[in-house]
């Protein structure tokens, strides 16, 4: 068996509760009394090139929601926003245990606006989990293009072989996959640490 050298890690849905996905909006349009359909025909025109950090935060908004006045502010709809943000039971410190075995090199493969993803990373201490951030508003690349995962393995010379690609959405593994990478899909911490131990990487209690 390959040992295992580096883990890429999605956040949303494994590590965090999702940043800006239905249930965030869904919350946020129920909060602020937003026309569903209005919100999502907007949205939908805006979030790849919002998720590839192509748009500001605040462009989105202006696209989405304050494209004409509305009785709350935009600090008010961005500090909700970022207030949805939440993590999962267990996962972080987890990786964080991984990370401080030494064993692994640690990086994120995510897609996340510029805005909540620096929001994310500083509130959560992700920086002290992770070397490196391949976030698809850093790199202008978004899973499940193939190229964000060659990037990943271009960048830190690790080997597919030789790397895990922990998602919660089948569709990212796959194209993970593609590339040779091995996968793991995230649907709970004993699932996912059941999962890795097949690939080699345990005892828990070492790390």
């Amino acid at each position: 068996m390959t040992a295992i050298r580096a883990f890429f890690w999605d956040v949303g849905g494994v590590l965090l509760t999702n940043a800006w996905d239905h249930n965030e909006r869904t919350a946020a349009l129920s909060h602020f009394q937003l026309d569903a359909d209005d919100f999502q025909r907007r949205h939908e025109t805006v979030v790849e090139p919002f998720e590839r950090g192509e748009l500001t935060l605040d462009e989105y908004l202006a696209q989405t929601v304050f494209y004409h006045l509305r009785p709350f502010t935009r600090d008010e709809f961005r500090d909700y926003m970022f207030s949805l943000s939440k993590p999962l039971p267990g996962s972080l410190d987890f990786a964080q245990a991984l990370g401080r075995s030494g064993k692994y090199l640690m990086a994120t493969i995510n897609n996340e606006s510029r805005e909540l993803n620096l929001h994310r990373i500083e509130k959560f201490g992700m920086r002290d989990i992770f070397r490196l951030f391949f976030s698809s508003c850093f790199v202008r690349m978004r899973k499940p293009d193939p190229e964000i995962y060659q990037l990943a393995l271009d960048v830190t010379q690790i080997s597919p072989a030789e790397s895990v690609f922990v998602d919660d959405r089948p569709e990212n593994l796959k194209a993970a996959a593609g590339v040779g990478m091995q996968t793991v899909q995230m649907r709970g911490l004993e699932q996912l640490q059941a999962d890795l131990a097949k690939l080699g990487v345990q005892p828990w209690q070492g790390l």
